[in-house]
């Protein structure tokens, strides 16, 4: 896992390059598609990524996005129509059977397959109509780091050349690089607070959410820490009522709009004696955890990068092997 996370840069530089042609081209079509809607299919670190995706599509593409629900195809055999659609699968081996059932049945209800998947010549890639390759290499790691990395990128250079934001496609280029030195930072004060938790949450917003998401499964993969993610505004609509003195929370924040309510959160977290940890915001009262600056969109990307190394560390100072996590296989098969 710690050998996979530190090859994410170099894993975006080469699908920047090689994916340059491909993505500006799939940009072209989706202007000319102009899809009523963006429908999204995934599993697992994936399925982050796609919530990631609805974020950056709905504020930039202005394209209602949301997530298929894969049971409704791959158990309930139910078709919906999906005429002027686009369909995007993310996923790394593109073997799920629930996932490839899924896909076949939304090309066959009329929409246009885009997979963003790492093994070029997998199931889910011969069935697509357009591939967005990850270009990640080979994962052999159950938790995925350097191919979740490498979605966020694809989408990202997706979304920039369907909307021809040159700013967001600049900052792209600056990433394989931010990802390197986000990658040497140390987040020493996170393992301190969390090495002998027995639970948290994880909390962030828009762009962040994914983020926040992506963390609260690698807790559980490779610490054995029950982890709950979800949104800091969905937080005080219940869940604030659960936290105590020094139970920890770790907040991702972006330098957007987002970012008032997370403060104001923070100010509440902070007078309640809530052990605080926030990356992105440095804020009185709260633990915080370094991290790089570029276009808000990327930031929680880079704030996951400095997130893998010090979740290997944390599970290796809880006693837990991060490369074999108990109950779990690299590739899972759900019908």
């Amino acid at each position: 896992m710690f050998k996979e996370a530190g090859e994410a840069a170099d894993a975006v530089a080469r699908q920047l390059d090689r994916n340059a042609a491909t993505a500006r081209d799939l940009g072209d079509m989706l202007r000319s598609m102009r899809p009523r809607a963006v429908v999204t299919c995934a599993r697992g670190s994936s399925a982050h990524a796609a919530t990631f995706a609805k974020y950056l599509i709905e504020t930039r593409a202005g394209t209602l996005t949301s997530a298929a629900a894969l049971s409704v195809s791959s158990v309930y055999g139910v078709a919906t129509d999906l005429h002027e659609t686009l369909f995007l699968a993310i996923s790394q081996s593109g073997k799920s059977p629930d996932l490839l059932r899924t896909a076949e049945r939304a090309r066959a209800a009329g929409a246009r397959l885009v997979a963003i998947v790492n093994v070029e010549d997998s199931p889910l890639a011969a069935l697509a109509d357009h591939v967005l390759p990850l270009h990640a290499g080979p994962e052999t790691s159950v938790a995925a780091t350097k191919s979740w990395i490498a979605s966020i990128a694809a989408i990202t250079h997706l979304v920039a050349h369907w909307t021809r934001d040159v700013t967001l496609l600049a900052n792209l280029e600056r990433l394989p690089r931010a990802l390197a030195q986000a990658w040497k930072l140390e987040w020493t004060a996170a393992i301190d607070a969390l090495q002998d938790a027995s639970s948290l949450y994880v909390l962030g917003r828009g762009y962040g959410l994914a983020a926040a998401c992506e963390s609260a499964l690698k807790f559980k993969e490779t610490c054995g820490l029950h982890a709950e993610a979800i949104s800091a505004a969905e937080f005080l609509h219940g869940p604030v009522a659960t936290v105590r003195e020094n139970f920890p929370v770790l907040v991702y924040a972006q330098d957007d709009a987002t970012r008032a309510g997370i403060a104001s959160l923070l100010d509440t977290l902070v007078d309640r004696g809530v052990r605080v940890l926030v990356a992105g915001a440095p804020h009185k009262g709260a633990v915080a955890l370094p991290t790089v600056s570029l276009d808000a969109v990327l930031q929680p990307v880079l704030a996951i990068q400095s997130f893998y190394r010090m979740v290997n560390a944390l599970a290796l100072a809880r006693g837990m092997n991060p490369d074999r996590p108990r109950h779990l296989r690299k590739v899972t098969e759900t019908l």
